[in-house]
Order: C-alpha cells, then structure tokens, then sequence
C-alpha cells in the first residue's frame, strides 16, 4: 500500500490517498520527530526533548512507548513503514521520497546541481509547489518552532533562487505579484529587494522600481543606522540610469541599438560583490586537519549567517560555542570564520582570551580592545587613556560595519561583553568552557554546545591525520583506537599525531599500548601542555568553587553510564536541592552532562581523571559509595512492592546519614523510575559484589526479579541472580540464598535454560527443607510446576502446584492459594478438562479479588478465557481476554500483554473474525520483538497465514 507523509503544512499521513488519523498533538510531534530523520536512529532522550522540551513529565519514556505503539497501530495498513526498536531510540524506516519534506530537499539540490536554468526552474517550482502552509502547522514545541524557522529559511533561499532564474530569463511579469508579496512579508532582505526592483523596472516601472530601493535606504537609516548594501545601490544606479544591460533577455535595450545584454547577477548574488578596501583580517590559521560536524557548522550558518540584515532593534548576533576542554571548539569556529570570512567583507576581529590555558593568566578585556584598536589602524597617540574610553571607540568604528568578531576561550560572560559591537551588523563567534548563560539571557547569544565526535566522524578524523589507506588495512585496530578515544578530538589528535610521526608503526601497536596503559590519561600525553588531556582537564576543575570539584571527584566514581539527581546526593552526602547548584556548576563547564533533565553523565575519559583524584581519599570514597549503594537499595526496594505488592518485603537496615530515598507515589512512577537507572543497578550490583558487600548485593537482585520479568530483562535477570547466589554464599545466609537460587531458576526458565533452572529450584527446596520453611518449599513447588509447564508438560507440572496449593493452605495465605489454584487450572486445561480448569480457576478469581490482587486477577482471567476458547464459547473468550489485558496494561507488564494478544488472536480467528485476529497478532508480534522473545516466530506464522478482509 502506498504510504505519503505531508508535513509542508500541517501533518498528514495518506494510505493509498485515504487520511489516517494520527493521534492527538504530542503524539503527531513524535512521528514528526522522527520524520525529519528517516532510517536513523534518534535516541530516546533527544525523541524526548523535542516532543516536551523543558516540561519532561515523570515517566516520559514509558508515554513515549505508549505514543509510538499507537503509531504502529495506525501505520499498520502500510508494509513498507516501520518504526523500529534500535539501541539507542528508534528508527522510523521509510522511503523518504514518501516525505514531501525530503522532496522538498532533493528537489532543490537537484536545482542546485544542474548546469541547465530549465531543469533548475523546473525543480525548484516543484519543490515550492509541495508547501501547503507552514510547516507542521498547529505543532508547537521548542525544538519544532526552532525547526519551522529553518525550514522558512530554506524556502525563502529556494524561492530567491527560483526568482534569480525567472529573472534571467525574462519572467519579471509573471514574478511581480509573489516578489512584491514577499517583500512585504522579508522587508529586511536586500537580495528580494534587488529582485523586486529589477522585476518592476523591466515591467516598465522605473519610478515604482526607485522608490522601492529608497524605501529599503529609509528603513535602513531609521532602524539600523546603515546603508543599502554595494550590490543593491548600484543596481539603484544602474536603473537610475537605464542601463541598457538591465533589459530583459528577450527584448531590445533601451534606444533599440546593439546586441541584448546578458544581465547582471542579482543583486546580493555571487559575481555582483564590489571591491572592498583594507580590513583587518586576524584570523588565525584554518585548523589544517578537520572533519565532520556538518550539523554545527550548519547551525553557525543558520545562526550568523545573517548578521547585516538585521533591524535595529535587534542584538547583535552572537553564537557561543560551549564544550569541554579538548571537544574541539576553537577548530570548530575557526573552520567555520575562514569559510564565510566573505560574509563579513570589512573584516574578521580575532582574541585568544585564554580564560582556562594553563600557561598564561587570562587576557582581560581591556587588552583585547587595545589589540582590536590596533588591529583597526587607530595609532597609539589616538587612543583614549581609560579603558571604557577605549571600549566606546572600538565600538564607534566598527558600527554599522559588517565585521566578524571571534573571542576564543572566554572564562565568563564578564570579559565578553565589553567586547561586543553596539550595532546588529556584525557578528560574535564566542567559544568558552562554561555556558555564559548570562551572555544567553542578556544579550540573546544563541548557545552552540558541542558534544564528542560520533563514530563516523572520529573515523574520518583519524582518516584524515593517518591515512586513508592505513586506517583501511587495519579495521580492528582502527576500531581499538576510536573506543579508547571515545569521540575526544583532543584525544584522537595526540594518538594520531603519534601514528604519524611513526609511520613504520602499525597502528595495532599503538591499539595495543593504550589497552595495556593503567591509566589511560599517562598515554594522552602531547609534546605540549595545550596537547596534554590530563593538564587540560586540571586546567577546568581549577576553575571551579571547592565544593563543586569536590562533587566532580565523588561523581567520577558512580557506576553506571549517569547518575540522577537525588543518587549524587547520596553520593557526597547533600540534599537535592543543596546540590543543584553544583550541578549546574559542573555543567556549565561542560565537566558533566545533563543529558536529560535531572540525569548526568561524564566522558569516559573525564571520570578516568575524576578517579585519579579519588584516589587520594580512599576511605572517602568508599563511604560515598555505600551510600550511593544504599540509596539504590531503598529506592527499590519500594519500587519492587509497588510493582509487585503481594510479594513478601525484605527486612533491611535503615539507610546510612546523608542517603537520599527516592518517593514513588504509584506504578507508574516505580516502572518509570526502574526504566530509567536499569543500567546504573546494573553496575551498581557489580560494584557491591566486587566491593565485598555481600547482602546488598543478594538484596538488590531480589528487588529487580519483577522489574526484569514484566519487561522481559531475562539475560539481565540472570546476570544479577548468579551474582546474588555467590554472595549469599560466602556470606552462609542460607534464607537469602535460597531466595536466590529461585530468581535464578526463574531467569534461567524464561531463557529455555531449563535444566539449569530446575537444578536451581532443586537447591532451593533442599536449604527451605533444611530451613523447614513450608512457605519457601510452597514458592518452590510452583516455580516447579512452572518450568514443568514451560516444557509443555502439564502432567508433571500438575502434582507440584497441588503440593503448593497444600502449603499454601497449611501457612494461611490467601494470595498464594490463589495463584496455585490459577495454575491448577491452566494446567486442567492443557490437559484438556477445560470444565474443571474454570471450576479452580473461579475459585482463584474469587480469592484474587478478595486480597485486591490485579496481577493474579489478570493471569486468571487469561486461563479462563483460554478454557472457554477450547470451549467454542468464543464470545465468553475474548471478554476473559480483554478483562486480562485491562489489568495488564495497567501494570505494565508488556510480556503477558504480548500473551494474551495472541490468544485473543486465536480465538478471533476461532470465531472467523479474521481482520480483529490480525490486529491482535499485530500488537502481539510487536511486544514480543520489541521483548526479543522467541514466540515471536510463531505469532508471525499466525499472521502469515491469516487472511487479511
């Protein structure tokens, strides 16, 4: 089926011409999220913040599965579109000629290709008849607004370009209506302007074609205090004049005398730029290896690129470039002032102002404007003696110049200020360690944060400095390489300046040196302090408050890939709000990343130097990772029980002074919050384990079974399990690991690994027999019967769930009675006594609503429905069904979601409903390949088979 995204307007999806409904306004802004980058990856956190921006709400992941399931529901009548689980976010697959956004694109690089004006024209009418009105029209979030505003840019460019052609070939008539329309709507633009005027003088229009630039001279002089630009008062000459080249190419020039002229290029175009005189040109080299970051020089483009077309009112524009040390922000702006240095033809103005250089004291502003002077041929005697006199001058001569400032290694908005122009012509790139956020909120800088270099990028880097043939003959060392570095350039560049100085060396050598290094930061160590990662990253926690180096130092030893706000506070022994402002200290000298609100992470090698200076204190730091461990424990602990609230609570130790518990009101809070820091308990159970904390490590795993089992985690499960079998073990709490040895068993069950679950199971009932523990042998008798089951042997499984169901009784608990008589049931039921699987299966029913159990309610609505089903009574089925997947949706728990999907599919097929069999596969087939879970293959064959009307 034919599939058409339109989003040059408002969003529309058509299958075969037919509308499809997309959802409400946040869901729309997650298929437009993902529409602008088809067949790529975009991450979860950056899907995030460009459906909430700065409003996230609590569980915005576990929504944002919810938003993109409905999306595969509506898009399911279309086969070539998928949106696709893929580490880290998702990929929605699609053709992206099936976007008309992406026509738009290709269509005006074709234009742009083409050496024929026909062609050109041809495309660029297309692509400007695929606009329908703005761009995602009735969309308004953060990152979408900002987007809408290129996407404007870039229509206007491609109209003015479609213009210049019409023009040259003499369609100033049929264009005198848009162009005039357009002027109105871009005043400021000179180039539309030139195009306005040309179009109106070859329409016989001289008088109409002089006013209109004398409009803009006004405009200009009233708001900006500047001139037309040389291009468009010549033309104002020219058609003052009646310059016979001005005439249309098919008609004669004025007087009827000579050969038609080609005319000139359009005003602001290449080719119509006069001679400038002497100007300051202070830019330092262009770095001479440099790759990738297309995205940010595109950014700068957008940012500056319009400097000199400004209003009055407006700032002057200003782009602050903001990373850590190393990141490559001075390379960055650099590239970009050298390769739009004609942009600003009266000059480029440049200052190290070595706000973090370990070397040399920063470079106070009143200096850099005494260079500027200089640089703008003021002579000594000239110069005021006061340095505000001195400001007030340079500002004075560069207003209404269209100049480019450049202020490398800023320390703080402070030195920056004073420094920048007075009137919107010109243009500041600023790069600083910190985010200047009050140059941002003051002066309306527009913030440029650069992160490390991607894979593809860091490979073309390394290309670039060593070879391409070199890095080509060895993939693995290559490979070895860009990990160690992990996207620095700093890093790259001393490695790679290494493996160019010796090119007799295999880069495999070199691979090898920095696995076998002990510190990875004694091999990144350059020929100069600028070049030394490690005297760099001194050079920034120096800067820093004492309490803010501090938390930087206990932050470098969090296990985990980040850390959320209230575990650093259990981890140097702050409140929340105490520490924010660390944080934020932190972050704004690009040490660590808030790479999603309330969450924070470091580049591998930042935390290497962060331990490094741990190290010192060693007591300190062990103290601070039982608290972070503790705090991980608590907080859930009491996520486990409101996931599971019928299981049985541990009993631990009260948490240690200075531990922050996290508050989790509901489910959904407890999932979201589980969702979130999956990775950090992961590590975190590593630490404890191989920190010798025995029973944290034993209670930690217990607290994830219900998380990992619901979510379909199993090869996690089984990771933290075997780790907890080990240390309850050597710490001889033979409850604990018992207890242990039955997650375990589950894990392992879940994974097919049956022989190695049951020898579990069989351990646990001989220490709960040795314990004479009825309640442990109880669990333990069902989770056999469980794995008899999982093999399809309902016979066997059948006398372990009696067993259970009588220790259940012996030991009074209601619940668990009812879980044994639900089992009961299914397993009548497998065997084929479907009447006596519902007669138990009731009795559970009963019993699960008596202790208010959703979970047991749900699985025994599933074997009803599953007994009525083999029954014929196929109507009764599917209420027991949807009665089940009620419950589970409620709890989140998507593997048994994806179960009961498939037998409600079943039984719609059962009963010939063919296209409600599908829909149900569908979202079956969909759990379970999101899960990775094996029954996927069959619930495929399901639907391969299933007629779909």
């Amino acid at each position: 089926m034919a599939v058409e995204f339109r989003v040059l307007g408002d969003l529309d999806v058509r299958i075969d011409g037919r509308a499809v409904g997309i959802g409400h306004a946040r869901q729309q802004c997650v298929l437009a999220a993902l529409l602008v980058e088809p067949n790529r990856v975009v991450a979860t956190e950056q899907l995030v913040g460009r459906v909430w921006g700065d409003e996230v709400p609590d569980a915005a992941a576990v929504t944002l599965r919810g938003y993109l399931s409905r999306l595969r529901q509506a898009l399911a009548g279309a086969s070539e579109v998928r949106i696709v689980r893929r580490h880290p976010g998702y990929l929605l697959a699609v053709d992206p000629d099936r976007v008309d956004l992406h026509r738009f694109h290709e269509l005006v690089e074709q234009a742009r290709r083409t050496t024929d004006d026909a062609t050109a024209i041809s495309c660029l009418e297309r692509a400007l008849g695929l606009w329908r009105g703005e761009a995602f029209a009735g969309l308004a979030t953060p990152w979408l607004v900002a987007y809408r505003q290129t996407l404007d840019r870039r229509r206007l460019a491609a109209t003015l370009d479609r213009n210049d052609l019409a023009l040259r070939h003499g369609r100033h008539a049929q264009l005198l209506p848009d162009v005039l329309a357009l002027s109105s709507r871009y005043p400021w633009d000179e180039r539309l302007a030139g195009q306005a005027m040309l179009a109106l003088y070859r329409c016989g229009r001289q008088a109409d074609a002089l006013a209109q630039f004398h409009q803009m001279r006004h405009r200009l002089a009233a708001e900006v205090g500047t001139d037309p630009s040389p291009p468009l008062a010549l033309l104002y000459q020219r058609i003052l004049t009646a310059d016979p080249a001005l005439a249309a190419p098919d008609l004669p020039p004025a007087g009827g005398a000579g050969p038609t002229a080609a005319p000139d290029p359009a005003p602001g175009r290449p080719g119509a730029t006069p001679a400038v005189p002497t100007v300051p040109r202070q830019l330092p080299a262009s770095p001479g290896v440099f790759a990738g970051r297309a995205a940010q020089l595109a950014r700068l483009d957008d940012q500056l690129g319009g400097a000199g077309h400004r209003d009055r009112g407006s700032p002057v524009v200003i782009s602050s470039i903001g990373g850590g040390g190393g990141v490559g922000k001075t390379w960055l702006a650099l590239r970009w002032a050298h390769a739009n240095a004609e942009r600003f033809p009266d000059g480029q103005l440049y200052v190290n102002l070595r706000g973090f250089d370990p070397t040399a004291l920063p470079v106070g502003w009143p200096a850099a404007v005494r260079g500027f002077l200089e640089a703008l041929g003021v002579e000594p005697a000239r110069v005021p003696a006061e340095p505000e006199a001195q400001a007030s001058l340079y500002r004075t001569l560069v207003a209404g110049r269209r100049m480019l400032v450049v202020l490398d290694d800023a320390r703080d908005a402070g030195t920056v200020i004073p420094l920048l122009p007075g009137t919107p012509t010109s243009a500041v790139l600023v790069t600083s360690r910190r985010q200047l956020a009050s140059l941002v909120t003051t002066h309306g800088a527009r913030p440029l944060p650069l992160d490390v270099l991607p894979d593809g990028e860091a490979h073309e880097l390394l290309v670039r400095q060593v070879g391409a043939a070199r890095v080509a003959g060895e993939p693995a060392a290559v490979a070895d390489i860009l990990r160690f570095c992990g996207g620095l350039p700093l890093a790259l560049g001393i490695v790679a300046a290494r493996a160019a100085l010796r090119p007799d060396l295999a880069l495999s050598s070199i691979a090898a040196e920095l696995a076998a290094a002990t510190n990875p930061l004694d091999v990144l160590d350059g020929d100069e302090v600028t070049t030394n990662l490690r005297v760099v990253l001194s050079s920034s926690v120096r800067a820093l408050t004492p309490p803010a180096a501090a938390v930087f130092t206990l932050l470098g030893l969090a296990p985990g890939p980040d850390i959320g706000r209230a575990a650093a506070a259990s981890l140097t022994a702050r409140t929340p709000d105490g520490l924010r402002p660390l944080l934020r200290e932190l972050s704004d000298a690009y040490l660590v990343q808030e790479h999603v609100p309330g969450r924070y992470r470091m580049h591998d090698l930042v935390r290497v130097f962060a331990v490094e200076r741990a190290a010192g204190d060693p007591t300190g730091s062990r103290s601070a990772l039982c608290r972070l461990v503790d705090h991980h424990l608590h907080t859930a602990h009491a996520a486990a029980l409101l996931l599971s609230p019928q299981r049985d609570p541990l009993t631990l130790p009260p948490a240690a002074p200075g531990v922050t518990v996290e508050r989790l009101d509901d489910l959904a809070a407890a999932l979201a919050w589980f969702t979130r820091e999956h990775q950090v308990l992961l590590a975190t159970i590593g630490y404890a384990g191989d920190a010798g904390l025995d029973a944290a490590t034993g209670q930690l795993s217990w607290t994830l079974a219900t998380y990992f089992d619901r979510q379909g985690h199993w090869h996690d499960w089984a990771t933290v399990a075997r780790r907890a079998v080990e240390s309850t073990g050597r710490l001889g709490d033979r409850p604990a690991q018992a207890q242990a040895h039955r997650l375990l068993a589950g894990a392992c069950s879940n994974l097919g690994r049956y022989e190695e679950a049951q020898g579990n199971l069989l351990a646990a009932l001989d220490l709960f027999a040795a314990l004479a523990d009825d309640e442990g042998r109880a669990h333990t008798h069902f989770d056999l019967s469980m794995l008899q089951d999982r093999q399809r042997r309902p016979r066997e499984a059948l006398p372990h769930a009696r067993q259970s169901l009588a220790l259940y009784e012996r030991v009074g608990s209601p619940l668990k009675q009812a879980v044994a008589l639900n089992a009961i049931g299914w397993y009548h039921s497998q065997l084929g006594e479907h009447r006596e699987a519902i007669a138990f299966c009731r009795r559970a029913l009963a019993l699960s609503e008596q202790v208010g159990s959703a979970y047991g309610q749900a699985n025994t609505w599933d074997s009803i429905g599953y007994a009525h089903h083999h029954l014929g009574e196929h109507e009764q089925a599917v209420d027991c069904f949807q009665q089940a997947l009620a419950l589970f949706a409620g709890m989140g728990d998507r593997h048994a979601e994806g179960i009961v999907l498939d037998h409600l599919g079943d039984t719609w097929a059962a009963a010939g409903r063919s296209l409600a069999a599908r829909d149900a596969w569908r979202r079956s087939l969909a759990l379970f390949e999101e899960l990775g879970h094996a029954d996927a293959e069959a619930v495929r064959r399901k639907l391969a088979g299933c007629p779909d009307r």
